[in-house]
């Protein structure tokens, strides 16, 4: 068995590399049981050298805090910028999409320039106000009471809605981005609001910048491998990314 301090060392090498570590992948690149791996993760949260979470640990606090939309828009502007252009470049003539809430898809719809007819079903009354200016855009904005926090609708109303409806593509913003656990958001009821919009759209396309990745919500949308595509910055991890692309999910750093 190798000494206490060099797994200590490899563990943190691990998670310098990818953001987070997986007990199940340690035990086997370690050669020893969970056990001994979760008291490694415990001793070394107690150095206040990682933050443990069910199943692994992370660099950064995976919990996440809810801040107002406004608030968020103004965190990491130029990141969010570059990936909604990115996202944007996948729309096609004659697209019918539908774009969820959150400061990253409403960069996504900024850049959105309509030559062609498009079709927008959307949670947000910001995105639906800043696509509705366009003539070439049918914006079709989800019913249902408002989260004061991000301008968007939640509830049953808006997913019975969804339920008429099958798309090309849903851009998904999400709060929280855990290989292991999957995709997250801060609200149990636009996490389940998130799940119908997946039902209703034949790919799924998850824009998070590079700080979302090894976090969780409180909310679970779904697991990783329901993702068809990641659009991220460039500072996510290649070990991450290769994490990633094992479980069948593209990512494109943009």
């Amino acid at each position: 068995m190798a000494p206490l301090t060099h797994r200590h060392q490899k563990i943190l090498q691990q998670l310098q590399e990818k953001g987070y570590v997986n007990v199940t992948d340690l035990c086997r690149q370690l050669q020893v049981s969970a056990v001994t791996i979760r008291k490694d993760l415990k001793l070394l949260e107690q150095k206040g050298l990682l933050f443990r979470s069910h199943g692994g640990a992370s660099l950064h606090n995976p919990y996440i805090n809810e801040l107002p939309v406004n608030e968020k828009e103004k965190i990491r502007m130029e990141e969010k910028m570059r990936i909604g252009e990115a996202a944007a470049r996948l729309i096609e003539p004659d697209d019918a999409i539908i774009i969820a809430s959150g400061t990253t898809v409403l960069a996504f719809a900024r850049s959105i320039r309509p030559r062609h007819h498009l079709t927008v079903i959307t949670a947000s009354l910001a995105v639906a106000l800043e696509l509705n200016r366009y003539p070439e855009t049918e914006v079709i904005q989800l019913p249902g009471p408002l989260r004061k926090t991000s301008s968007s609708v939640i509830g049953p109303y808006a997913e019975q809605m969804l339920q008429q409806f099958s798309c090309s593509k849903l851009f998904l913003g999400v709060d929280g981005i855990d290989p292991a656990f999957g995709c997250t958001t801060t609200s149990m009821l636009e996490a389940s609001l998130n799940r119908y919009m997946m039902a209703a759209a034949q790919k799924t396309i998850v824009l998070a910048d590079s700080t979302k990745f090894g976090k969780r919500g409180f909310g679970k949308i779904c697991d990783i491998d329901e993702v068809d595509q990641i659009i991220t910055d460039r500072e996510v991890p290649d070990a991450l990314v290769k994490t990633l692309d094992e479980k069948g999910v593209e990512v494109v750093k943009a």
